[in-house]
């Protein structure tokens, strides 16, 4: 089968294709044919090396947490799934962005008939992200919570959720965005310079939680607005967390197979829309990592193997 791969942190142009052996599955596992993996930012971190303390690579390292894709095999000991079953899921492995991956079946969900594929292999990482963080921060009917980088990735799945619970939602997010969120009932306000002021006016001058998916200085803007640390969730900012108390609630914190096929049906019966900005093949994995990186696009990019 065909998999990226790459042999030592650095740029993009680090990654390859390669052929490597296929998987064979072991007791409780599967192998899955990928029909679609999503990438994510924090692929990018890992692979550049800046989260070596916290997620180190073994080289040569594989790539990936995200899937969906039809079932080829079953390993012993697998009783809730069989050869041909579409599923969604997630490795653990970073083994994803491959024509074929190998996971324990506790981390599988079948994927709903009317969800595609690209929207099922971004479900996971974001899905989870969101979710976590809009647990974390708990925002209550008649509240106001806020989220950076609203049309992004997890931004956009964070507000929606948000929304659910009642809570008055602002979305922080350019204005070519705008309109999309106002479509899910979300205040819109541009980022950028001013946006402090922007945000105290939007919220009427009272912003009871915060939801950074961005980094940058979104956890200082947050308290500077009043929000106490404990109701700001960062998915990126570590640091400002561990310095000002600030929440880390993300994918890991929520991550199961239940919690995904709720989000499924969810994303399946519209409740829920998961935005797909651009796929690519497989073999252009270091174009859709650009893209990624200008951190412009509304929604997820997907690979297509």
């Amino acid at each position: 089968m065909r998999a990226v791969r790459f042999d030592h942190y650095g740029g993009v142009d680090v990654l390859e294709v390669r052929q490597v052996d296929d998987p064979r599955p072991g007791e409780g596992e599967v192998v899955v044919e990928v029909r679609a993996a999503a990438i994510n930012p924090g692929e990018i971190s890992i692979r550049e090396g800046l989260l070596h303390e916290r997620f180190p690579a073994t080289f040569p390292s594989g790539e990936g947490t995200d899937l969906a894709g039809v079932i080829r095999e079953v390993g012993a000991g697998v009783d809730g799934f069989a050869a041909g079953e579409e599923v969604l899921g997630w490795s653990e492995l970073r083994s994803s962005h491959a024509e074929l991956v190998c996971v324990p079946q506790t981390q599988l969900a079948r994927k709903p008939a009317a969800l595609s594929w690209e929207v099922a292999g971004s479900l996971f990482v974001a899905g989870m992200a969101a979710y976590a963080s809009v647990q974390a921060v708990a925002p209550r009917e008649g509240e106001t919570v806020a989220v950076s980088a609203a049309a992004g990735g997890v931004g956009s799945l964070a507000v929606q959720l948000a929304r659910r619970t009642g809570a008055r939602v602002i979305g922080l997010a350019g204005e070519a965005n705008h309109e999309w969120l106002r479509s899910h009932d979300i205040v819109p306000v541009a980022y950028g310079e001013g946006q402090q002021e922007r945000l105290r006016e939007a919220s009427g001058g009272s912003l009871d939680a915060f939801i950074d998916t961005f980094g940058g200085g979104y956890v200082d803007l947050a308290l500077a607005l009043g929000v106490d640390a404990r109701r700001i969730n960062t998915i990126i900012d570590f640091d400002a967390a561990q310095r000002t108390g600030a929440q880390t609630e993300g994918t890991h914190s929520v991550g199961t197979a239940e919690l995904l096929e709720q989000l499924a049906l969810l994303a399946a019966d519209g409740s829920l829309e998961v935005q797909v900005a651009r796929t690519y093949p497989l073999d252009q994995v270091r174009d859709a990592f650009v893209d990624l990186a200008a951190r412009h696009t509304r929604g997820k990019i997907v690979l297509l193997p």
